[in-house]
């Protein structure tokens, strides 16, 4: 076990891409409480807040494919620029219809739209320069699970500073603040020393690479298998996020500051998860660690479904969003380091569609199912449902763990 955790900031690049992502993202977390407050404020609708998580999540589902074929083509680096461009301009509009007291319910399921079609270039792509950004590839692993620590640490922070803002000056100021917070990566994209891209001109048409890209992930068992287990616990477990805001003001009996509360101790949980899979040298290594996480974010649903008192609820749903962040970057590790790096870009495409294409899905059949059931027997099915996930995954480890060794025999 190696404690350097932070070995990958010794690469520049990384560095600088670390801090200016790290200020966004805590604007990125403030908006996306912020959006689930605003729309359960004027609306009170289970349904509409599934919805609204759906309308941003689904271009993911529908362009993220693309995308990964221009990242095996393109400059990783300009197209992460753009991206981030937009989606600094998305805020700002959307500050703008708070502000002014003008904002409808249409208005920001089309803004969530547009910034889900942002963002289904933009993740898969990111992911994919990751390793563009270091010096040594044996840093990979690490820098991924960074990255995670990154997210979740702005989880942290964004969630409790919004829930604040809100109840004190409203939603607005949120989403001026995530606008505002995009040029602090966008200097550091900017500044980054990224040498001469290989760019690979396209050979064949985007729907052959796609096929290709497609047959290479899906053919591969233990690539087929970690895409599907993920894809099935955003199904069925990440929709907990658009439930959030009943639990804090039916079921917890609290405001905007107790649903910042809830998130930010998810993100505490995940940050844990982040953290100690940095501490691994070995971590990229698929093991018993990718099920049992996934039982872990099970088991933290259903317990926190089944609380009434915010300060059990907490460190329940911690539980919860340590299984997530272990399931899904350990996942993403396995996935970067056997990976061909002509077929990065697609393979991370794929990955991003079963990370997050999957879950406006579970989202909105969460909404619906909670409209009828109830948010906490929602969330009591959903985590049982990640459980038996779970133990058909560990069913398959061992010959899984055969090939993944042949896979890495092939890498090295």
């Amino acid at each position: 076990m190696s404690f350097n955790v932070f070995r990958s900031l010794k690469h520049r690049n990384y560095r600088l891409f670390f801090t200016g992502q790290g200020i966004s993202l805590v604007g990125t977390w403030m908006q996306q409480i912020a959006m689930s407050w605003l729309v359960y404020r004027m609306t009170g609708s289970a349904l509409l807040l599934g919805l609204v998580a759906f309308s941003g999540r689904i271009p993911t589902l529908l362009f993220g494919p693309f995308a990964g074929v221009l990242a095996d083509r393109l400059n990783k680096h300009r197209l992460i620029v753009i991206t981030q461009t937009l989606s600094m301009i998305q805020a700002f509009v959307l500050s703008a219809l708070v502000l002014t007291g003008a904002v409808k319910i249409w208005e920001i399921i089309l803004l969530s739209v547009f910034l889900g079609c942002i963002n289904s270039f933009d993740i898969p792509i990111r992911q994919a320069f990751v390793v563009d950004m270091l010096e040594r590839k044996e840093d990979l692993g690490n820098a991924i699970a960074l990255n995670s620590s990154l997210v979740n640490g702005a989880r942290l922070v964004g969630p409790a500073m919004a829930g604040i803002l809100i109840a004190a000056l409203g939603e607005g100021l949120c989403f001026l603040i995530n606008g505002i917070s995009y040029l602090a990566v966008i200097v550091a994209l900017l500044m980054m020393r990224i040498g001469k891209p290989v760019i690979r001109p396209g050979e064949k048409d985007f729907i052959s690479e796609l096929s290709e890209g497609f047959s290479y992930a899906f053919g591969s068992p233990p690539i087929k298998a970690i895409l599907l287990m993920l894809a099935l616990m955003s199904f069925l477990g990440m929709p907990y996020q658009v439930l959030m805001p009943i639990f804090a003001g039916k079921i917890l009996h609290g405001g905007a500051h107790t649903l910042g509360f809830l998130m930010g101790a998810s993100g505490l949980g995940a940050l844990m998860g982040a953290i100690f899979l940095a501490s691994w040298k070995d971590a990229n290594r698929l093991g018993i660690t990718t099920p049992l996480s996934a039982a872990i974010f099970g088991a933290g649903l259903i317990t926190f479904s089944l609380s009434h008192s915010l300060w059990l609820s907490m460190p329940l749903i911690s539980l919860a969003g340590f299984g997530m962040m272990v399931q899904m970057a350990s996942s993403n590790m396995v996935l970067q380091n056997i990976v061909e790096d002509g077929k990065r870009g697609r393979v991370m495409s794929f990955f991003t569609m079963a990370f997050m294409g999957m879950t406006p899905f579970g989202s909105l059949s969460a909404g619906w199912l909670a409209s009828r059931i109830g948010a906490p027997d929602t969330l009591f099915i959903s985590g049982v449902c990640c459980i038996l996930g779970a133990l058909a995954f560990a069913s398959r480890l061992p010959s899984l763990r055969e090939q993944l060794a042949k896979s890495y025999e092939e890498k090295s």
